[in-house]
Order: structure tokens, then sequence, then C-alpha cells
């Protein structure tokens, strides 16, 4: 919205004034992210009850004199539109705000919170729990109101929805023929392969669960449509697009049938070979920089989870260290930690018809396996970093899968310790992502001597701490490197004869590891000068400063 339209909405607001889809605060920078989640869960569950699309919090307005009195409210910009990760950490099914504005006004700052809808059929939770409006008040959501918004959709399913005029005729005959292939695979020990060939083209989809009494539905067109056919489909998009992005440019557009497609947007995929040198060795280990199954998992489970009420593509962007699958609508159900941890199995499905028939087609599992145990276990296997879920972009979810390493020690330790627990593989490669960890999770990582650093600047450990099976070895191993810098400083005042801190600084450039920053090698530079006057070997003329001349003790 430009400045002027974010004036009209918030005169319409203030002259409308609150309701169950509107809520004004003053709101300094106190106010409890906590109380702003409860407000998202309530307004989101009462816009979709009254068919609005989106609801309102305002901050900035005296909900007693309705006047605008301005906000303190994070006033730096990225720490407020951080409130948007913030907020998806813990509304379910993940979500956040469509957008947050800032307005400036002669009585003070003014900002807009737009929250969209929930979903038809889900009630939005904060922390578990659901919140409603009474009028003015916040409440819970009651179980009437939560029955409701859960019967909207229980009838409706976009991807069953039957699409009249279209045949058989509309199917591509190779897409038919690799279903049945796959279906005889897969029910072989159930139906005899004889059996499966001798059905008609109509007869064996009805028992593939693609079509619905001879009927062709979305989900039929989608997966076996010919490309022309998706006129039927209109005017929702049936589209994968893949583009490349960086010093070279390009993209292609592909229609169904998706059954067949995403193989061939696959192979688009510049998929050059990656090397690491394991600990010890000589010779470099070679992966691709993509595995086929993780980047045909992630792009089916977008085509399963589409929101294609949206009208909107799905997008396979590729950039030169990472793939990313985005796809509209926000994650249906739990979040992704709920998967990638093993904690959850899907009870819904967005497009229940299509994920029935992806796994008839084994494109998806519907046990919610395939993202931990091909995705993210694929790339710990690969010794890669593990995929990211985002989901900032309110109505959207963006997975980003690396194709570089971002920290060779977290590859080299995976190599060098198989028998790592999934727990501690989720962490180490939290840590090189420099994300935050309990302290229970960096404790236990700590004892095995896998990560280094001080908890502001942690880090995997180094290629000899990865190598090494126990914490003892390691410390013995940083103990001689730090007798090697004091012995280089005793060399030094033995060939010179006394020697300043600048001239410590020069010595040690480029000797010191490069996972410090520069005031901790300057730290580090200077405790081992320390060291050496405390074991009386080394001693300081001419005042504690930089300037202080430092020479050999006469009986060291």
């Amino acid at each position: 919205m430009t400045p002027e339209q974010l004036s009209a909405k918030l005169d319409e607001l203030i002259q409308a004034w609150e309701g169950e889809c509107v809520e004004f605060k003053e709101a300094n920078d106190n106010y409890s992210t906590h109380d702003i989640g409860k407000y998202f869960s309530a307004l989101s569950n009462e816009a979709n009850l009254r068919g609005r699309e989106v609801a309102w919090l305002v901050f900035g307005v005296n909900n007693k004199t309705r006047t605008i009195v301005g906000t303190t409210y994070r006033e730096e910009h990225e720490r407020l539109q951080r409130l948007k990760h913030d907020l998806a950490q813990n509304v379910d099914p993940s979500t956040s705000f469509r957008d947050i504005h800032e307005l400036q006004t002669a009585q003070g700052r003014v900002i807009l919170f737009e929250i969209p809808a929930a979903p038809r059929g889900i009630p939005i939770a904060w922390q578990r729990h659901y919140y409603a409006r009474d009028g003015e008040s916040l409440t819970g959501l009651s179980l009437a109101k939560q029955d409701e918004i859960r019967a909207q959709d229980a009838a409706t399913d976009w991807s069953a929805v039957i699409c009249p005029g279209a045949t058989l005729d509309d199917l591509d005959p190779d897409a038919i023929a690799k279903a049945r292939e796959i279906f005889i695979g897969k029910y072989q020990d159930r139906i005899p392969e004889a059996t499966v060939r001798e059905w008609d083209n109509a007869t064996f989809l009805d028992q593939a669960k693609l079509t619905v009494q001879g009927k062709i539905t979305r989900a039929t067109l989608l997966l076996l449509g010919r490309s022309q056919s998706t006129h039927f489909l209109n005017p929702y998009a049936a589209e994968l697009s893949w583009k490349l992005e960086g010093e070279e440019r390009a993209y292609e557009h592909f229609y169904p049938p998706f059954l067949l497609e995403t193989s061939r947007l696959f192979q688009r995929i510049r998929n050059l070979r990656l090397s690491f040198l394991p600990p010890g060795q000589l010779i470099p280990i070679d992966v691709p920089k993509y595995d086929q199954s993780i980047v045909l998992e992630a792009l089916h489970n977008c085509i399963a989870h589409q929101d294609y009420s949206r009208c909107e593509r799905v997008l396979v962007i590729e950039r030169v260290g990472e793939l990313v699958f985005q796809n509209a609508g926000n994650f249906f159900d739990g979040s992704p930690q709920d998967y990638f941890d093993g904690q959850r199995m899907p009870r819904r499905y967005r497009n229940r018809f299509l994920a029935e028939a992806m796994t008839t087609l084994r494109m998806i599992d519907t046990m919610g396996f395939g993202i931990r145990e091909i995705m993210f276990k694929g790339q710990a296997n690969r010794f890669l970093p593990l995929p990211d879920f985002d989901l900032s972009e309110a109505g959207h979810v963006s997975l980003h899968i690396q194709g570089r390493f971002l920290d060779e020690n977290y590859s080299r330790t995976l190599l060098s310790h198989a028998n790592l627990g999934w727990d501690e593989i989720l962490a180490l490669d939290a840590v090189q992502k420099g994300k935050v960890l309990d302290e229970d999770k960096l404790q236990s990582l700590r004892r095995r001597g896998l990560v280094e650093g001080r908890r502001t600047r942690l880090h995997v450990a180094t290629e000899i701490a990865a190598a090494t099976d126990t914490e003892a070895e390691y410390i013995r191993h940083r103990a001689f490197d730090d007798r090697y810098f004091c012995d280089l400083i005793l060399d030094y005042l033995k060939t010179f004869g006394e020697g300043r801190r600048a001239d410590f600084d020069r010595l040690l450039a480029g000797k010191l590891s490069e996972l410090l920053s520069e005031q901790q090698k300057d730290v580090k530079i200077k405790h081992l000068l320390q060291r050496l006057r405390r074991e009386q070997k080394i001693e300081l003329t001419g005042g504690k400063t930089k300037a202080g001349v430092w020479r050999l003790k006469a009986d060291a």
C-alpha cells in the first residue's frame, strides 16, 4: 500500500472502530509477543468466520479516546519485520502476517498488522491454544466455533472435483502407461500382473484411484493430463516453473502430465560434483550437488500440498549453491520441525484425492516419512547441510536445499562419526548455520568434542577435533598448538633480543585459527604473553601498554 492508501485504511478502521476483526493498541516496545500471538489467532479465526479476507491489529491508537498517539514498538525496520518469523514459530498451522505496514502521521507512528483469515477448515492456534473475540474482548475459541471452521471443507477437496467435458482422450498415453507400470510394481503381491494388463484404461484409472467412476478429476489432469488439456482447470494454474538465477539466467515452464514432467524438470538443474577431503586422507570424496530422489521428493510435496485455489504456479529456483522450492498455501498440518524430528504423522491433507493418487504412483508417502527419511537424512548421508523451511512469507512455504558445503568441518564430522544420533546431526547443522542451541544440546556436543568456541561464536570442531575419538585427546592437540605459539615468541626474542606487541601480532599473523575474530586473536596473543610471563620466561618493561618492550628474563 502507498502511504495515502494506508492513511485511508487507518481512517476507515478508526471510523468503524473495534469489532471481532479489528483491535487497537497503544503498545510500546515492551509489548509482549505472546499477546500479539493471541490476538493473531483470535483475529484470524474471526476473519474466517465472518468471510473476511484479512483482519487488523493496529498499534499507536488509544482504544479509549480513539485518537492516534503513536507507538515506539520495534522502531528498527528489520527488527519489526522479524516479528513475522518469530510469530510463525508458535502458530499452528504455521503462518504469519500478510504484511506489516508502518505509517508516519502528524500525531505519531502507527503500525498496521495485516492478518490473513484462517484457511477454510483449519482454525489457527497460538502455542496450541485457539483464541477468538467476543465483541472487543479476547477469549477462547469455543467448541461451536471450532466445529464451524472445521466443517467448512468437510466435503470440499479441490483436487477431487470432476472436470465436466474431460475424457480419457485428454490424458497422455505415455503417462497412463507409466502409471500402469508403477501400479504393477507396487501391488504385484496383491494383484497379478496379467490382471492389471488386461484392464482397459478406464478400469485401471478407477482401480488406481485416479478417476471417480470413470470421470476425470482435477487430480487426474494434473498427474496424467495432456499439456493441451489444462484449459479444463482454468482459472487455476497447473504449472511448474524452473528459474535459473545468477550470472547466467534461464527459465522453463512445465505443464501436465506431472508424473513425467517432474523428472524432466530435474534434468534442467545443473548437477555438478562437489569434493571435500576427509580427515587424514589424500583422496577426496565426490558427491553430486543434488540427489534426484531428494529433489523429486521436494517437488512432489509442492504439487501435493499446493493451494491451487490461489491460482499460482509452483516455483523451483536454482541459484549458485542452492535450490529453492516454493508452493502456495501455509504448512497444512503441524510444523516442519514435527516431521524432521519424526514426531508427527499427517492427519489431514489439503488435496486428499491428489495425495492418495500420488501415493498410489509412489510419488509421495502419506505417513510423513519423506521429509525426514528422504530429504533430511538423504542430505546428511551425502555430508551436506540439511534442508531449511522458510515460512516467513504469509501464505507460502519455501524449502531451501543446499548444493554446497557451508562448513567442511560439519561434513568431516558426519563422515568420521558414524555413530552420531539424529538429534546430534540436527544440532551440528544448526551450529554451522549460526543458530542458537538449547543448553542441554550444546553441552552434549561439547562433551563429545564436536563443537568449539563460546556460545556467541560457536562452530563445529576443527578437523583435528572431528577426527578425534575423545575430548581429552583433542585438548592435548589444542595445548600443543598453544605451546607452539609460545615457542615462536621465545625464538623471536632469542633472535632479536626484544619485541613489542606489534612485532608478535605480525609474527603470528596467518598462524592463528581463521575461526577466531580479530578481537579474539588479539586476546589470544595477550594470553600467550601473560602465560610466558607467569612461567618466568619473559618480562615486560615500559608499562602495560602495547608500546611496552618484552625481553627474555635473564635466568630463563
